[in-house]
């Protein structure tokens, strides 16, 4: 049976926000005022390849008397009791509060898996808090915000272990021990209008599927095809091309845009074709950087390379370019290719290939924290203040991508520069060039060492 799946927490952490995100329509009422939601709301749920009974509940109070509030709290137990899979809710931008903790207990006492869902984290004040949950004991919390859907693709990746499928028994990151792929590897091409995507996946595919022609935006719909590269089954997505917001006026294009950017959340791998003969222009970058916060693997394509001439030359060049404009992904591969002739299919998904690994990436805490004493010791913090920022303490927190936390006294004033100065390190020193790096500042005790 498929799973069923309740929304639980406090109220006003945006559970029915949540809600609505995940059924696709504004079934739930949604206001700042806390205690909106008052009966159990049911809908169903899809969330990539995934569809499910889902409960949205009234926030859990305090309260178990027969008060309308004591009313709305059974009923959210009820959910708890009837539901397979809990999401329980927190405000990343508040933090942790008692009544979380409180109410984290009633969770883990249902027996129930609990994925932690840290709502409202956009922006990094909001991933930083995201970081606070850790203290409630139950797992990695997915960063999420259900206003803008950021963070979709974390929470399917959190909940696909408990949906069992007969033919795709792999782990979760889809490579067993020897390192192979065992389910397709979900691929989305993108890029500027008239970039050639659709003229490259043709190519690839060995047939004319897309519509293609000289004229920009011909693509309208996310089109997702099935492909064998090798001995590797690959889900290939054509994405609309992407203006600067500002000249999109037409309704419909905007639609297209916005599918290309589910297309990109629900990627593991995602490829920015560019145009060889007009490249790295400013909505390229801005594509690049939107990439970039959703947290995909990026591979760079120069398509139309056999229109160039001094192709050696403007290589070098361009990769120049790349590391100069491109520091979030310091390091990204760029790969020469022409979708009309088909040269450079073979490096591009061979360079897709590692960049996914690269992704997937895990560290030992051991390895992390002799790499950092090196780091701090070869260049000390700054002291502010007069009192020396101190580092204590560095763990990867998740993968897809690298997620790591930094603990230590004073960290809130630790300058940015000192972070890029840990970042790079951590790129160069564990090969994690040209993916998205996350670093979380964590103030106070470790708490793994209360775990020990």
């Amino acid at each position: 049976m498929t799973p069923a799946v309740a929304i639980i927490g406090r109220p006003n952490v945006g559970k029915s926000t949540l809600f609505n995100r995940l059924v696709g329509r504004k079934l739930a009422l949604v206001d700042d005022r806390p205690g909106v939601t008052r009966d159990r709301r049911e809908g169903e749920a899809t969330l990539g390849h995934l569809t499910f009974p889902i409960f949205d509940t009234a926030g859990l109070e305090e309260a178990a008397d027969e008060s309308l509030t004591g009313r709305m709290r059974q009923q959210t137990e009820t959910a708890i009791d009837d539901c397979d899979i809990i999401l329980f809710v927190i405000d990343a931008r508040i933090g942790v509060t008692p009544s979380d903790r409180q109410f984290a207990d009633l969770a883990r006492r249902s027996g129930k898996p609990v994925i932690l869902i840290a709502n409202k984290a956009e922006g990094k004040l909001g991933l930083e808090g995201a970081y606070e949950a850790f203290a409630l004991g139950l797992g990695d919390p997915v960063p999420f915000s259900a206003e803008h859907g950021e963070g979709t693709s974390d929470l399917l990746e959190a909940l696909m272990p408990y949906f069992p499928e007969p033919d795709d028994e792999e782990e979760e990151d889809g490579l067993d021990e020897q390192g192979n792929l065992h389910r397709p590897l979900r691929i989305a091409i993108c890029g500027r209008p008239n970039a050639g995507k659709s003229t490259l996946i043709n190519q690839m595919i060995g047939e004319e599927r897309l519509l293609t022609g000289p004229e920009a935006g011909i693509t309208r719909d996310s089109i997702s095809l099935d492909w064998q590269w090798r001995d590797h089954a690959i889900k290939l997505y054509d994405t609309a091309g992407m203006r600067k917001r500002a000249r999109i006026e037409d309704k419909l294009e905007k639609l297209s845009v916005a599918d290309g950017l589910r297309a990109i959340r629900f990627a593991e791998v995602v490829v920015v074709l560019l145009d060889a003969t007009i490249p790295f222009e400013k909505q390229d970058l801005t594509i690049i950087d939107l990439i970039e916060k959703e947290g995909r693997a990026v591979v760079i394509g120069l398509n139309k390379w056999d229109l160039v001439s001094d192709q050696h030359g403007l290589l070098k060049t361009l990769r120049e370019d790349a590391a100069r404009l491109l520091s979030q992904v310091k390091g990204v591969s760029v790969i020469p290719l022409s979708g009309l002739t088909g040269r450079g299919i073979d490096p591009l998904m061979e360079t897709v290939m590692e960049a996914y690994a690269v992704w997937n990436e895990r560290i030992s805490t051991a390895r992390l924290n002799k790499w950092l004493a090196d780091m701090v010791d070869g260049h000390p913090p700054p002291a502010v203040s007069g009192r020396r920022i101190k580092i204590r303490y560095m763990t990867q927190v998740k993968s897809r991508p690298p997620h790591f936390a930094l603990f230590g006294n004073q960290l809130s004033d630790l300058p940015r520069s000192y972070t890029r100065y840990l970042v790079n390190g951590l790129r160069d020193t564990f090969g994690l060039k040209g993916t998205p790096i996350r670093l979380a500042l964590r103030s106070g005790d470790n708490p793994y060492d209360k775990k020990k």
